[in-house]
């Protein structure tokens, strides 16, 4: 492990408090911030996406906020191949990185080799796959993905034919879907030293009471407004990754007529709540080090979370960027 960069990742569900930890490690550890978050990318959507204020950044900095337009469409691949970049500046002005998003995908991409190197491609399946898109559409392709591996048809979209594909034969193949192929690589040749640290709620229901109040905070402070902004520019294009953004893609419903303002939002609040359950699903593997808020029915603050995590890492963690361990 001669030469590998250390650095934090903090995962976890939407609304556990990752940010607020975020920052409370970054500034307890000479740190700076890393977004691994898929929407907080993308510029203009701000509200929708629970971006840090200024306020709640503490005057930490953040990087990977903001590097695209919603027209755009950026894959994981690009994050990585920039999130390396914000890394290595990081560590060039003797700073520790700190990667905190919901996102596990991307940070999965980031600390892994290769995904599913050994899951070998097959003409012949991939033929019938693609026929069967032909005939049937994308629409009952995605299906077909759903059927198999719900959490891979969330991250791709249904337009994205050749990922679809590729993610059912991956499955028809091996007898594995893409998500638990996932689940089972290791980190093998990554160069990064990572502490991996989950934030999770011992009662689910104060984390839902969360996410309800997240949303009624994101309508009063304009996600309408923002939402219309974006829907009537131009920049939420139908196919685009960032029109299915929980928070967007209902608001666009409502504008098109298709729902009332009130189902919307219930929309979110119920789509968002999934999303946590399957995010929570996703980080569950790391067994590093993990965290809980609610102590025994008492809400405990970033401070003394960023606490547990210090002493936690130990010794065993160097607090010195880039150095070996």
């Amino acid at each position: 492990m001669h030469n590998k960069i250390s650095l934090i990742a903090v995962g976890g569900a939407t609304a556990t408090g990752k940010s607020a930890l975020a920052v409370q490690l970054a500034k307890k550890l000479n740190g700076e911030i890393v977004s691994s978050d898929s929407m907080q990318i993308y510029r203009k959507m701000n509200i929708g996406t629970a971006k840090p204020t200024e306020k709640e950044k503490d005057g930490v900095a953040h990087h990977m906020i903001d590097v695209c337009s919603p027209s755009d469409n950026y894959s994981s691949a690009d994050w990585v191949e920039e999130a390396c970049r914000a890394i290595d500046s990081i560590i060039s002005r003797g700073k520790l990185p700190i990667v905190c998003g919901g996102t596990g995908m991307y940070l999965d991409a980031l600390l892994r080799p290769e995904h599913f190197s050994e899951a070998r491609e097959n003409d012949e399946l991939r033929a019938s796959i693609l026929a069967y898109a032909e005939e049937h559409g994308r629409k009952a392709l995605h299906d077909r993905l759903r059927n198999v591996d719900p959490e891979s048809a969330d991250a791709i979209h249904p337009n994205n034919v050749k990922r679809v594909v590729r993610a059912i034969e991956i499955y028809e193949s091996t007898g594995k879907t893409k998500t638990e192929h996932d689940r089972e690589s290791i980190l093998g040749d990554s160069r990064f030293n990572a502490r991996i640290v989950t934030v999770n709620y011992e009662n689910r229901n104060i984390l839902y009471s969360r996410i309800d109040e997240r949303v009624e905070k994101m309508i009063n402070c304009g996600l309408l407004e923002e939402v219309k902004t974006l829907f009537l520019s131009g920049l939420l294009k139908e196919n685009s990754t960032a029109a299915q953004a929980i928070g967007y893609k209902e608001i666009v419903l409502y504008l098109r007529g298709e729902i009332s303002f009130e189902d919307a939002v219930d929309m979110i609040k119920k789509n968002t709540r999934r999303y946590a359950k399957r995010q929570i699903t996703w980080f569950s593997r790391y067994k590093d080090i993990s965290v809980v808020p609610d102590r025994g029915g008492v809400m405990r603050t970033s401070e003394e979370l960023a606490g547990e995590v210090i002493k936690k890492l130990g010794d065993s963690f160097s607090y010195v960027p880039g150095n070996a361990k």
